[in-house]
């Protein structure tokens, strides 16, 4: 994208404090786009907009927690007061927990996963679609999904899980807001870890890293100039389409000798 190829549009991220989240919102103010940062954490909200260089009079941030349904709603309560509707929508936060084996998984964390991973992307996509139709805006949403969608590694089934349903609804989100000229897609993007919301133990970071292709996880730049690339008039003619940013993860598993 050219510098400024966002100027003034309005960009939702959620989970804006994370390491994708922030990247994004980093990639989307370098473009010249006015952002609402939504994250859990409220705390670390002023820090992201501190560290982007955003204006604090024109950023929008909400503590939302993606498990409550009312919460959701004061996020989309929110960018309506402020901007009728928003243009673009990345549903990025998500939680990609170890949990082991499927027999000992407590029924609370399968519930939490599925809340945070699908759930708040549909009530987020249904508020702010909404209001893209009210104010008659041809907007975009890029739905963050996983290589892990079409894998199924013992140890992380219900997020691979997620993440397959996740695909399944954004396509069925596609096909029903195409009328209103609303598109949704969905970027892969490949391993970085280091989140402190889902720590991963090194010797696991180690192991994935050597199975990628490409031989190296994703950095700030991979992910998202896809995601510009699919919210720009260049995508205009793409929708419910499924990208992989991984270094060739998601293709086969590069098995070092």
């Amino acid at each position: 994208m050219n510098e400024r190829s966002f100027d003034g549009k309005r960009v939702v991220v959620t989970g804006a404090a994370g390491i994708y989240g922030g990247w994004i919102a980093a990639a989307f103010a370098r473009a010249g786009a006015v952002l609402c940062l939504s994250d859990m954490r409220a705390d670390l909200l002023p820090g992201v907009t501190t560290k982007l260089g955003l204006d604090p009079a024109r950023t929008l941030l909400h503590g939302t927690d993606l498990t409550s349904s009312a919460s959701i709603a004061a996020l989309a309560a929110l960018v309506a007061g402020a901007w009728g509707a928003p243009d673009i929508v990345i549903n990025n936060a998500g939680v990609y927990p170890r949990t082991g084996p499927l027999i000992d998984l407590a029924e609370a964390e399968f519930d939490r996963i599925m809340s945070v991973n699908v759930r708040a992307p549909f009530l987020v996509t249904q508020a702010m679609a909404r209001l893209m139709i009210q104010h008659h805006v041809a907007g975009a949403f890029v739905n963050i999904g996983s290589g892990a969608a079409r894998q199924m590694p013992t140890g992380s089934v219900t997020y691979c899980m997620s993440k397959t349903a996740l695909e399944r609804l954004s396509k069925g989100q596609a096909l029903e807001l195409a009328p209103h000229r609303i598109r949704v897609n969905v970027v892969e993007p490949g391993f970085a870890p280091g989140s402190d919301f889902s720590l991963l133990p090194d010797d696991y970071v180690e192991r994935m890293t050597a199975r990628i292709p490409l031989g190296r996880t994703s950095g700030p730049d991979d992910t998202p100039g896809m995601v510009l690339y699919l919210c720009s008039p260049a995508a205009s003619y793409i929708t419910g389409a499924v990208v992989s940013v991984d270094g060739g993860n998601s293709i086969g598993t590069y098995q070092p000798k």
